[in-house]
């Protein structure tokens, strides 16, 4: 098969539902050529059900960022399918309902957030390091752009401007290695994380108030999607520690 991504082998995590961005990104990964493997969190079935709708088979492996004995073996777990990996996606966020309150917010609501959204950013990249030296490759991640203080984000913003540098550091220490790093900076979207959001109409309402020049579709990942799947290709060869906004424009749209 041909495309852009022909004989890549993918890691994508955070596939939950069919309206992920990461189902997509592995949908499109698997159309521009690539092998994909997923990684799931709790009931495994449900995601297997989710995997079986894409374009082709792919195993889903069990991952809790937040357990050292899973990330430990993860290489070996992947090993089992394929030999080495050329990209991973990490599309991982978690907030308990403490973190949306910025002065209430204790620090067990905070910490929570910053390992799961912004550290299991390092972890999983060096968990999958013995794999992607092999070949070099990409690493791209999600994020929600961090510049600015959203409504009722609150402590998910700190967790993101956590996880945006996290990826600098990552490109930094990765780049000699032939591993770039790169985010996409997404516009909200009405998905499964949406609803763990308070707020979150408000905050969408910024992208309904023709504020994103481009347009923007609350319901369609596809875009961002798109942009994961090109910083994963060889396109960008050069293009490390840098946040590309899939975000209709609002990102530079000024009051």
């Amino acid at each position: 098969m041909s495309g852009i991504l022909a004989g890549k082998r993918v890691l994508v995590t955070g596939v939950v539902t069919d309206a992920s961005i990461a189902f997509h990104v592995a949908r499109i990964a698997q159309e521009e050529g690539a092998e994909v493997l997923l990684t799931g969190f709790g009931r495994l079935s449900l995601i297997e059900r989710v995997a079986a709708r894409l374009p082709k088979p792919a195993p889903v492996i069990e991952l809790d960022v937040t357990d050292k004995d899973q990330l430990a073996s993860l290489a070996g777990r992947i090993g089992e399918h394929v030999d080495s990996l050329d990209g991973v996606v990490h599309s991982i966020a978690y907030g308990p309902q403490g973190a949306f309150s910025f002065l209430d917010g204790t620090w067990d609501d905070v910490s929570t957030a910053v390992q799961v959204s912004a550290y299991s950013l390092k972890s999983l990249t060096t968990a999958c390091l013995p794999l992607l030296e092999r070949r070099g490759g990409s690493v791209v991640g999600l994020t929600f752009d961090a510049a600015v203080a959203w409504p009722h984000y609150d402590w998910m913003g700190v967790a993101k401007a956590a996880l945006e540098a996290t990826s600098r550091y990552l490109a930094r220490d990765l780049g000699g290695r032939g591993i770039r790093c790169n985010l996409v900076a997404a516009g909200p979207l009405r998905s499964m994380a949406a609803k763990s959001i308070p707020g979150f109409s408000q905050l969408a309402d910024v992208w309904e108030t023709e504020r994103a020049p481009a347009g923007w579709d609350l319901a369609d990942p596809d875009p961002a999607a798109r942009g994961v799947v090109a910083l994963l290709s060889d396109f960008f060869p050069r293009t490390t520690g840098e946040i590309v906004h899939v975000d209709g424009g609002v990102h530079m749209m000024g009051a």
